[in-house]
């Protein structure tokens, strides 16, 4: 019953030892060197924002997609999408005007989101306008949103 006895506590001890050890190295590596993780930086102005965002739609828009197949033209969505994304920050970061402002805009950019989410280009569809791709969900948002942007200025 000693030996019994006497494992049971070095096995609490190491038990004990671990769960500290685990516990108190929660904190990020980071912080236990003393480095600290720099900040984001902030978003630019929204006024630089719409501006990249519209020179990159004039450039990747659907008319730079080398062909309606599926599959061709993945790189300018995802050129139209980045400029959105950074778009996104620099609305959010806006304080002339109240987050509700930017509802319609919103709207438009998860719908490119969306599109983006598919992972692929699946082209132009053969059967006509009634079907909708991800092209139309990218590029189509992305051109109402330019259309919004113009009839929503702000200063």
């Amino acid at each position: 019953m000693g030996r019994r006895h006497m494992w049971g506590k070095t096995a609490g001890a190491l038990l004990l030892a671990v769960t500290a050890a685990a516990a108190s190295g929660c904190s990020s590596d980071n912080e236990a060197s003393g480095e600290t993780k720099p900040a984001s930086a902030p978003a630019p102005s929204f006024q630089t924002a719409t501006t990249v965002f519209r020179e990159t739609l004039a450039q990747y828009g659907t008319g730079s997609c080398p062909s309606t197949e599926p599959g061709t033209c993945w790189e300018q969505m995802q050129a139209v999408i980045e400029p959105t994304r950074t778009l996104r920050k620099a609305m959010n970061a806006e304080k002339s005007v109240s987050p509700e402002f930017w509802t319609e805009a919103y709207a438009l950019i998860d719908t490119m989101e969306k599109g983006i989410a598919v992972g692929e280009d699946q082209g132009v569809p053969a059967s006509g306008i009634n079907d909708l791709t991800n092209r139309d969900d990218v590029f189509g948002s992305a051109h109402e949103l330019e259309d919004w942007l113009d009839a929503h200025p702000i200063k």
